[in-house]
């Protein structure tokens, strides 16, 4: 029978832990996750934007080449 009572005390315990880092997640992102589910943009993100990447004139080409050839076939 103690087996049992001393098994209950770490999965309370455990169970605990987990609703105290749930509320304290929500309660630092829970704003941004609620206006996300409403569609609006609040801040931006801390992050840098990345610069786009410039593509060689030869990729470009290609892509051309193939754009008409598949407009042509259609």
């Amino acid at each position: 029978m103690m087996i049992a009572a001393l098994g209950t005390l770490p999965f309370l315990a455990t169970l605990w832990l987990l609703v105290v880092l749930g509320a304290a997640v929500l309660e630092e992102s829970g704003a941004k996750i609620a206006a996300a589910l409403k569609g609006d943009f609040r801040e931006q993100s801390s992050l840098p934007m990345s610069l786009p990447r410039v593509r060689s004139r030869h990729s470009v080409q290609k892509i051309r080449r193939e754009t008409q050839r598949l407009r042509a076939a259609a």
